[in-house]
């Protein structure tokens, strides 16, 4: 076995007897071992797609994580790349075919658009998520009430069985923050969203002792920027910065849109987004102080 095999296999088993994050993730991870098989074998994208009948962007799509494998074409792969020993193909291919195993979510499909599924599966495997928001709580944050309010307002023509379906969806995303290896939270959340009156007093009151609540768990950090703060260094929308303890998953920064999402994963582009998360958590106030200003608006809403 050549010493990129011996390297790959106990990598893979670890993923196989450990899965977290749903096929998301398992795609991600099979794509760059296959990537720094092709790699060390001296062989082409070009050359790779013709062993499996397809283009050079199909195995640029495929070492990314985007597609499904097939079993076929990755014992193909292996193939062409000298991997011959049994045991390591066995795990390869196993891997290959929990790629296509839905994740939990497939469940909610009808209501979930196809950007935000690779979302899910990057949160679920995530070890720190760090997220900004201006106009809404960040969704793992989110009270059934507030998330029915947030539904009604980006999909008004929605039937109420929709609404409740997609209500349905984000409280089932936010179990992986009571999990005994729940990820750490660190969410700076704008005073406009806090002020806003999404779902009326009453919603508002139930979201605000629900901050509440979950800033004192151990895995939550919670901060406030405040509008006398003036500009920020995060001018435009949300940003999340998902960060894994695995070597084979990259931080990726998560930039959604009204009908679609940017994942950057470059170290440029990563290093700067994390620089303005380290601002903007420079700029707001402290946990302490965040808290205290939850309950004074709290006691606002009365």
């Amino acid at each position: 076995m050549s010493a990129a095999q011996s390297s790959t296999d106990p990598c893979l088993r670890r993923y196989l007897d450990h899965p977290r994050g749903g096929p998301t993730v398992l795609r991600i991870v099979l794509g760059t071992q296959l990537r720094r098989l092709r790699e060390a074998a001296g062989i082409t994208r070009e050359a790779a797609g013709d062993a499996i009948r397809a283009s050079h962007a199909k195995i640029s799509r495929l070492e990314l994580g985007r597609v499904s494998c097939k079993e076929r074409d990755v014992a193909d792969l292996l193939t062409l790349y000298d991997v011959t020993d049994g045991a390591a193909r066995a795990t390869f291919l196993a891997l290959a075919r929990r790629t296509s195993t839905p994740g939990w979510w497939h469940q909610y499909s009808d209501i979930l658009p196809s950007w935000f599924e690779t979302h899910l599966g990057l949160e679920s495997a995530a070890s720190v998520i760090r997220t900004y928001e201006v106009q809404f709580v960040p969704g793992l944050l989110q009270t059934a009430e507030y998330a029915r309010a947030v539904a009604q307002l980006g999909h008004p023509g929605a039937t109420t069985e929709e609404t409740e379906r997609r209500v349905g969806l984000r409280m089932q995303r936010q179990e992986l923050l009571t999990l005994t290896d729940a990820p750490r939270l660190w969410a700076i959340l704008d005073e406009a969203c806090l002020r806003r009156p999404l779902g009326g007093s009453e919603v508002m009151a139930g979201q605000l002792r629900h901050l509440i609540e979950m800033a004192r768990l151990p895995n939550i950090t919670l901060q406030v920027a405040p509008f006398m703060l003036g500009g920020l260094a995060a001018a435009g929308g949300p940003i999340t910065v998902l960060r894994f303890l695995e070597p084979d998953l990259p931080d990726i920064v998560y930039l959604e849109q009204l009908t679609s999402a940017l994942y950057l994963d470059k170290r440029d582009d990563v290093d700067h987004y994390l620089a303005v998360m380290d601002r903007l958590s420079a700029q707001a106030e402290s946990p302490r102080e965040s808290l205290a200003i939850l309950e004074r608006l709290l006691k606002q809403e009365g």
